[in-house]
């Protein structure tokens, strides 16, 4: 099964039960009612990004749904919490790319969202032979990187949140659902 489709989305949850928090923030993420199979990294070759509602009208509830899916949950109050899914596709799309994932105490949408993109795009890079700097900045790669020809395009979804008091859970999940598969 190779998926020729993908879409991003990310959610929020709070609850006293700390399983009721993941449930809220799938059901925000649009993605609660199907049966979610985690999977390592690899964006397949000639795969594409849909938009999220198109990817749900593909699946029917209790399906088996592959996913790359970053979680994380606190229950500390003002506690910031991210997680983030990032994505590196490349110029030549019988080529496979990579997808990250990353969640993190205390980082905002945009440090946890380069993180992730930073992770995927590396991934690739390494993949495609690229020699580059590990020790110079995610702007620094992601100009190189593009300027190469080899790596079209990078994104990230992020989703971050704050933990109420009242020994409240808060959940938040960044996840790229597969949809559409070719045998």
């Amino acid at each position: 099964m190779i998926p020729s489709r993908l879409f991003l989305t990310k959610g929020v949850g709070r609850h006293k039960e700390r399983l009721l928090s993941l449930e809220f923030a799938l059901r925000d993420a649009g993605i609660e009612r199907f049966n979610l199979i985690k999977v390592s990294s690899i964006y397949a070759p000639y795969c594409k990004i849909i938009p999220k509602e198109e990817g749900l009208r593909d699946l029917k509830p209790g399906e088996l749904v592959h996913c790359v899916m970053s979680q994380i949950d606190t229950n500390e109050n003002s506690r910031h919490i991210a997680a983030s899914i990032g994505v590196a596709i490349p110029s030549d799309e019988s080529q496979y790319g990579y997808l990250s994932e990353h969640h993190a105490y205390g980082q905002t949408d945009e440090i946890a969202g380069d993180y992730a993109e930073d992770l995927a795009a590396t991934m690739l890079a390494a993949t495609l032979g690229l020699d580059f700097d590990p020790n110079s900045s995610w702007d620094e790669r992601e100009k190189f990187y593009k300027m190469s020809g080899k790596i079209v395009n990078t994104r990230n979804i992020t989703q971050s949140a704050e933990g109420k008091p009242d020994e409240f859970w808060t959940t938040v999940v960044a996840a790229a659902v597969f949809t559409t598969y070719n045998q």
